[in-house]
């Protein structure tokens, strides 16, 4: 459940920034909360708004022409979507999805361009992050292409216990599904074999995960992949 006393400071890249050049965004900074489930935009889309989040975790999803979508991407509150935006006009090239229930930080991108261009620190915030996105995406596609479907789960469950900073994830089967680019039944089967393992508890869309370092274990080498990459890059 999103934070409704969540702040601006609860993103981790805002509260890292000079105070000078935070001074700069925060009169454009509105705080919102966004229920799972909400499109915030589509691939091809122009992005207007800038998302830092407090809590709660974004997808970034590829769409192929069939209308099938996957995953490529996570953003929590060490993150931000849609600042490329700040370094000038801007189309997004996935579909940006409320993945579980969140509070952030929304900024216009004019705005959000007017501060880049007077702030280095902002202006490097853009690149560096938009490295991480990347960073996630490569490894993304490897993982999906070469690692099992229960290591990615497990891969997965992990990344989504961080960004909700708890052992609970509210997450329905067809959602997960749409996540790993799978079939419903396969997550039902992976879902299915972990709990019997004793790692997880899986009852009416609520996962609870009773032992995490057996879930870590399960998990491919993408999850500590990403971890290294991300604190590398910011």
């Amino acid at each position: 459940m999103a934070n409704s006393n969540a702040g601006p400071l609860d993103n981790k890249l805002l509260a890292a920034l000079p105070r000078n050049d935070f001074d700069r965004l925060l009169p454009h900074l509105s705080t919102i909360s966004l229920q799972q489930g909400i499109v915030l935009s589509e691939a091809g889309d122009e992005v207007d708004q800038i998302y830092f989040p407090h809590d709660g975790m974004l997808s970034l999803l590829a769409v192929l022409r069939d209308g099938k979508a996957i995953e490529t991407a996570t953003v929590g509150r060490e993150g931000v979507v849609g600042a490329m935006a700040g370094l000038g006009l801007y189309k997004s090239l996935v579909r940006v999805v409320v993945q579980m229930p969140l509070t952030c930080s929304r900024i216009a991108a004019p705005h959000f361009r007017t501060a880049v261009a007077g702030s280095e620190a902002i202006r490097n915030l853009c690149i560096r992050y938009n490295e991480v996105l990347l960073s996630q995406a490569r490894v993304t596609a490897a993982c999906n292409a070469l690692h099992p479907i229960e290591a990615r789960f497990c891969r997965w469950l992990l990344q989504s216990a961080d960004r909700s900073g708890g052992d609970t994830v509210a997450l329905t089967q067809e959602f997960l599904a749409e996540m790993l680019g799978v079939r419903r039944t396969s997550v039902t089967e992976v879902a299915s074999r972990v709990q019997n393992a004793g790692v997880i508890t899986y009852s009416r869309g609520v996962i609870k995960i009773l032992n995490r370092p057996a879930l870590m274990r399960m998990s491919c080498e993408c999850y500590q992949t990403l971890l290294d990459q991300s604190a590398a890059l910011t």
